[in-house]
């Protein structure tokens, strides 16, 4: 099968067609034109064979990380996820493969109501290149520099599982067989909290979405807004798998774990009760798990006792 072959069986026959998108695949390049008072946010992102994913995942898992990780960042902004494109290297063509890849990305995409507007197949090792674009009203998109000190700092979900996952895959530790599941699936399949990102624009004034660690993360908000913060481990969101198999150190993962695809955000405290009410009401997990201060540096409490902990989160080039 030719490259023109493979993206006219595998890429073009999709349920969602938006509006807005006046020309789609099959030109060199697409048209889109936006609704009035909306702004474009735009997000790529590279998973690599290996790297963001073990080489032995599930094609389709592979297919619904590579759109659900794009999607995680326009949740932090407060986006409403609209178009995406898929640049995919592959070592050979592999039917089954592809078919199974497509599942993957076409499930999530018809869940979000997002089209595949385009994108590029090239052979090589194994990597997936997503751009995604969403649209926000204009001026409401969250950002990291928005935060200030007195805010409180909250989470959605759990936080720590994917990292577990890992290590369980590469013998590190070893997950019992109750948990393992579930925790498998937080790595493979995260869910990307759209629905969230957007009640949050209405309270928030910054956030993220968790992809390199907690700690990493909630320090590009630090350094944006040019705040500190306090993390109080007795409040950090973790699961029965995590402390089973992490005991003490389970707070030190969840920290430091990164494809969590969660989202730290912070919240004034006169926005506190409407934020979490919002939430309640949507079903929306939630956890405050700190506070901003004028500090410049993080730090962590546990029984409102200072405590030490190993914050390292991922790095994509370290020495």
């Amino acid at each position: 099968m030719k490259e023109f072959e493979l993206i006219k069986r595998y890429f073009t026959d999709q349920v969602v067609k938006r509006k807005e998108v006046t020309l789609g695949i099959g030109d060199d390049c697409a048209l889109i034109s936006p609704p009035q008072n909306q702004e474009i946010a735009i997000t790529t992102d590279t998973l690599v064979s290996g790297v963001h994913f073990p080489q032995n995942t599930p094609p389709r898992a592979i297919g619904h990380k590579a759109v659900a990780v794009n999607l995680s960042d326009l949740a932090a902004m407060g986006a409403e996820p609209s178009w995406i494109s898929i640049a995919i290297t592959l070592p050979k063509i592999d039917e089954t493969w592809v078919n199974e890849f497509c599942q993957g990305v076409f499930e999530l995409c018809e869940y979000f109501n997002v089209q595949l507007i385009g994108g590029d197949t090239t052979q090589g090792p194994l990597s997936i290149t997503v751009t995604a674009q969403g649209l926000c009203p204009e001026g409401t998109a969250l950002k990291r520099s928005g935060a200030t000190p007195g805010q409180w700092i909250y989470v959605t979900g759990e936080i720590g599982d994917a990292a577990l996952a890992l290590k369980h895959i590469n013998n590190e530790v070893l997950v019992e067989p109750a948990f393992r599941e579930s925790v498998i699936e937080r790595l493979d399949y995260p869910k990307p909290r759209v629905l969230a990102g957007q009640t949050i624009r209405l309270y928030a004034s910054a956030a993220i979405d968790i992809s390199d660690g907690l700690i990493a993360d909630l320090t590009h908000i630090c350094l944006h807004s040019q705040v500190g913060a306090n993390i109080v481990l007795d409040n950090l969101p973790l699961s029965k798998g995590m402390i089973a198999t992490m005991g003490d150190h389970a707070a030190e993962l969840a920290l430091n774990g990164g494809d969590d695809y969660e989202l730290l955000f912070v919240v004034d405290e006169a926005n506190k009760v409407g934020m979490e009410t919002a939430l309640s009401q949507l079903g929306i997990a939630f956890s405050c798990i700190g506070q901003t201060n004028n500090s410049n540096k993080i730090t962590t409490t546990l029984n409102d006792q200072a405590v030490n902990i190993n914050t390292a989160g991922f790095e994509h080039f370290s020495e």
